[in-house]
């Protein structure tokens, strides 16, 4: 699925995932979890400020990025109905 994402260039120029947009839903970083880096490819995992967690891939030549998983935050404790 391909996403827009923002985001902010270091002091190293080393872009870092600020917000991740999928058509008019907004989730906002609030960390990133884990990065893996080649010379095409940029994965980052995400904690989004909806407790949920994204893998995000960036093509670099063809400046596409792309969701590869998305894992909703599990609720805590049993959930009770009306």
């Amino acid at each position: 699925m391909d996403i827009d994402v923002a985001c902010y260039a270091g002091y190293r120029g080393e872009e870092t995932p600020r917000r991740i947009r999928f058509g008019t839903w907004d989730i906002a970083v609030a960390e990133v979890v884990d990065r893996w880096l080649a010379p095409d490819h940029r994965y980052f995992k995400c904690r989004g400020d909806d407790g949920a967690l994204y893998i995000i891939r960036h093509d670099v030549l063809s400046e596409r990025w792309e969701l590869i998983l998305f894992e909703q935050k599990k609720a805590d404790g049993p959930v009770h109905g009306p």
